[in-house]
């Protein structure tokens, strides 16, 4: 997403593309997008960049959004039954392939019972136009019900140190119970987590975080406990704060793949470190220990963005 969407800071087209193929040569298999970013631009650049290793990675995309295909307008969630082809055909197109690994529906359209949805994406597993099935930020119901249509391959939730709600919400226990892998997005909470933002920090207009209100500056200050705490951590054990993020979420569960995003070659390559990382029981311990103190100031999205996150009761993510 990061490459060319959402954030102020964008990549050209080669540059987005160099950065991917220096992610396949250092091991990274799994690439994820969605037509609404750019819109369509970053299916094509990911396309492209894959399309010499196809047979080595996995790639996975998402539907969801009635984009107007002109203005490149996002008219807000849309499901409809009968629109879902046309969007993972476009996909396929963009992507340059005939199957897709695992396709999401991005967010969930309250208009249309999720039945609906998982029975078309059955068909289009059945036809060979996608090999998994993903629901990107769903509530428990909606994941049961629309596992019991066509099996959920993954789910794609927000999760990290300092939004912990898949926890508590019953998602990961789903998870766990169904066999379903879970793929944290905001890893490292949008770039915080990683200690180069600070409450003094100045986010661009055009950057989505200058509108959420854990990024203002008062929350920021109050986050920083969060920040603090890998730090510590990093510094006992040779890693940076970013690192330690990733190895605790790939503590949490042997299922979970996170997915950090980067544009620069150095945060990538500190990014799959992370693997590398070693949290003992105590450290896990002191880790959990210290959080139970912690509570992230500000909510993770804008009011005009919390409708599209699947909640189906009050948030609670600490």
């Amino acid at each position: 997403m990061g490459l060319d969407f959402s954030y102020a800071h964008k990549l050209s087209r080669q540059e987005g593309i160099t950065l991917i193929r220096q992610a396949v040569d250092r091991g990274v298999t799994f690439f994820d997008t969605a037509e609404i970013y750019g819109p369509f631009t970053n299916e094509d650049m990911v396309g492209e960049a894959l399309r010499p290793v196809r047979d080595q990675v996995v790639i996975a995309t998402k539907f969801g959004f009635d984009i107007d295909p002109v203005t490149g307008a996002n008219r807000g969630v849309s499901s409809r039954p009968e629109a879902i082809r046309g969007h993972v055909e476009r996909s396929l197109k963009r992507l340059g392939i005939e199957t897709v690994d695992l396709i999401y529906q991005h967010r969930v359209d309250p208009t249309v019972p999720i039945e609906d949805v998982a029975g078309v994406v059955r068909e289009l597993i059945a036809e060979g136009k996608a090999k998994g099935f993903g629901l990107s930020e769903p509530g428990v119901n909606t994941l049961r019900r629309a596992h019991a249509v066509q099996p959920v391959s993954a789910v794609q939730n927000e999760y990290s140190l300092w939004w912990r709600a898949p926890e508590t919400n019953g998602i990961l226990a789903a998870c766990d119970e169904l066999g379903i892998g879970f793929v944290p997005y905001s890893p490292l909470g949008k770039g915080f987590l990683t200690g180069a933002m600070s409450a003094d920090t100045k986010l661009e207009q055009d950057d989505f975080r200058a509108a959420v209100p854990r990024f203002q500056p008062e929350a920021l200050a109050v986050n920083a406990a969060f920040v603090d705490l890998l730090k510590r951590i990093a510094v006992r054990k040779q890693a940076t704060p970013a690192q330690i993020a990733l190895a605790w979420l790939l503590a949490q569960r042997p299922y979970i793949v996170p997915i950090p995003g980067t544009t620069k070659l150095h945060r990538l390559e500190e990014n799959i470190g992370a693997a590398d990382v070693d949290l003992s029981h105590d450290d896990l311990a002191e880790i959990q220990t210290a959080l139970a103190g912690l509570h992230a100031a500000g909510d993770r999205y804008a009011p005009a963005n919390m409708a599209m996150a699947g909640i189906e009761a009050p948030e609670k993510g600490y």
